[in-house]
C-alpha cells in the first residue's frame, strides 16, 4: 500500500470512530488495532504493539502530570488561588482598569501552579467578571483578559500540557517546560500593554472608584501573607530545575507537597477539598495516560507503514523555505483548533510534525513551545475554541457569543506577535534550558 493510502486509511479510520461519538484515546486505540493487524501481520503485529503501547505509558518522563494537575486542583479546592486575587486586588489601589490588571497578574501565578487553562479559565471567570460587570467594566475589558490569561497556563512551567508534548515528542520534559518561562512572562507583558492601551482609548471601558485606602505596613503584610506563599511554590519549583537540584518528576512533586502544605496553614485543607482535588486529578491523567498509550502506537505504526517517511519526502519535495512550512503548519494546528480539543490535535499532529520539523532543521524544544503557542492561540480561535465556551459557561446572563469573540482577539494579536518574537529571535526560548 502507498504511504498515502496508509495514512488516509488510519487518520480515516479515527475521524469515523470519533464521529460516531467514541471518546479520542479509545478511537486512536481500535484504529491503532485495525492497523497493526493490516500492516504488521495480524495477532502477532496487535501483541507487538501493545506492549510497545504499556513501555510508553510506564515512562518515567510522565510522572509530573499527575503531580502537576495535582497542584492546581488543590490551589482552586482549597480557596488558595482565592486569597491571592484578593490580595493583589488590594494591593493595586485605584490603577485605571486595575481588575483587569489584576486578572492578568494573578492569573498569571494561577496558571503556573495550575497548569489547565480551563481551570484557570473557569476560576477567572466566575471569580472576576461579575465583580468587573459590576464595577461598570464592559465586557471585552472583563472577558478579553480572562480569555489571555488563561492560555498562559499552557507555556508557564508548571504544564500537564508540556510534559504531555514532550512525552509524545520524545523531547526533554526538563527543557521544556524552562524554554516556557520567559515567553510566557512576555506574553504577559503584552497582555498589561494591551490592557493599558485600550483603558488609553476608551477610559469609561474601566471607570474608576473609591477603594479603601491601605497604608504601606498594611499593603507588605498583605504581600508576605497572600500572595508570597503561593507564589514561592512556582519559583522554587522553577529554579530548583534550573539549578539542576530538581528533576521535572522531582520538581512536580515538591510542588504538590509545597501546595499541600500551604492548604494546611491557610486552614483550607478539608476532607471534602481534597477529595474534589484528587478526584479531578485523577480523570485527566487517566486521559492523559490513554492518550500517550495510543499516541506511542500510532507513532510506530506511521513508520511502519511508511507513512511518515513517505510524507515528510512529499512535504519537503515542495520548493517552500523552512519558515513557509512552519507557517503551513502553524495554519494547520490553528485550524484543527476550530474544531478539536487540544489533546486530540496532538495525537494527531505530533507524529507528523516533529519528524518534518526536525528534517527542517528546527531544534525541537524550539519547535514544541512554537507548537504550544498555536495551542493556545486554538483554545480562543472562533467560532469553537475550547476556552470560549468555557467563558460562556461561567459568563452572566446576557454575554453572547459575539462579545467573547470580539475580547478575544486582542489577545490573539498579542500570541501572534510572541510567536512572530520567537521566529526571529529563537534564543528567547533556547537561553534558559541552554543554561
Amino acid at each position: 500500500m502507498e504511504w498515502y493510502g496508509a495514512l488516509g486509511l488510519l487518520l480515516g479510520a479515527i475521524m469515523v470512530l470519533m464521529a460516531t461519538g467514541m471518546p479520542v484515546a479509545l478511537a486512536f486505540l481500535a484504529a491503532n488495532i485495525l492497523g497493526a493487524w493490516i500492516f504488521m501481520g495480524g495477532g502477532a503485529g496487535i501483541i507487538q504493539l501493545l506492549d510497545n503501547g504499556f513501555g510508553a505509558v510506564t515512562s518515567f518522563a510522565l510522572v509530573p502530570i499527575p503531580l502537576f494537575l495535582l497542584m492546581g486542583e488543590l490551589f482552586f479546592f482549597t480557596g488558595l488561588g482565592t486569597r491571592m486575587f484578593g490580595a493583589i486586588d488590594k494591593l493595586l489601589g485605584r490603577l485605571p482598569g486595575r481588575l483587569s490588571y489584576v486578572t492578568v497578574i494573578g492569573g498569571t501565578g494561577f496558571s503556573t501552579l495550575s497548569g489547565s487553562s480551563m481551570g484557570s479559565t473557569a476560576l477567572l471567570g466566575a471569580l472576576m467578571v461579575p465583580e468587573m460587570i459590576e464595577r461598570g467594566y464592559k465586557r471585552h475589558m472583563s472577558i478579553g483578559p480572562i480569555l489571555g490569561t488563561g492560555g498562559l497556563a499552557i507555556i508557564i512551567p508548571p504544564s500537564a500540557l508540556a510534559v504531555l508534548l514532550a512525552t509524545l515528542a520524545r523531547v526533554d520534559v526538563g527543557a521544556l517546560l524552562l524554554a516556557g518561562v520567559v515567553p510566557g512572562l512576555i506574553l504577559a507583558g503584552l497582555y498589561v500593554a494591551t490592557i493599558w492601551l485600550q483603558v488609553k482609548i476608551d477610559p469609561d471601558a474601566a471607570p474608576a472608584y473609591e477603594v479603601p485606602y491601605m497604608s504601606l505596613g498594611e499593603k507588605l503584610k498583605l504581600v508576605m501573607r497572600d500572595v508570597v506563599p503561593m507564589l514561592s511554590v512556582m519559583v522554587l519549583t522553577v529554579a530548583g530545575m534550573i539549578g539542576g537540584v530538581f528533576t521535572p518528576s522531582e520538581a512536580a512533586a515538591f510542588g504538590a507537597l509545597g501546595v499541600l502544605i500551604l492548604a494546611a496553614i491557610f486552614r483550607g485543607l478539608t476532607w471534602e477539598s481534597l477529595v474534589e482535588s484528587i478526584r479531578g486529578a485523577l480523570k485527566v491523567t487517566l486521559m492523559a495516560y490513554l492518550i500517550v498509550f495510543g499516541s506511542a502506537t500510532f507513532s510506530q505504526l506511521l513508520a511502519f507503514s511508511g507513512a511518515s517517511s513517505g510524507l515528510i519526502d512529499w512535504a519537503t519535495g515542495f520548493e517552500l523555505s523552512a519558515l513557509a512550512m512552519l507557517c503551513v503548519m502553524f495554519a494547520v494546528l490553528l485550524l484543527l483548533g476550530m474544531f478539536m480539543e487540544q489533546i486530540s490535535i496532538m495525537l494527531l499532529t505530533v507524529p507528523i510534525f516533529f519528524p518534518l520539523a526536525q528534517s527542517l532543521g528546527f531544534d525541537p524544544v524550539w519547535f514544541g513551545l512554537v507548537m504550544l503557542l498555536a495551542l493556545e492561540i486554538s483554545f480562543t480561535t472562533p467560532p469553537f475554541g475550547l476556552l470560549l465556551f468555557v467563558m460562556k459557561g461561567v459568563a452572566p446572563p446576557g454575554t453572547t457569543m459575539r462579545d467573547i469573540y470580539g475580547a478575544a482577539f486582542p489577545f490573539i494579536g498579542c500570541s501572534l506577535l510572541l510567536v512572530a518574537l520567537l521566529v526571529a529571535f529563537p534564543q528567547l526560548a533556547l537561553w534558559l534550558p541552554g543554561r
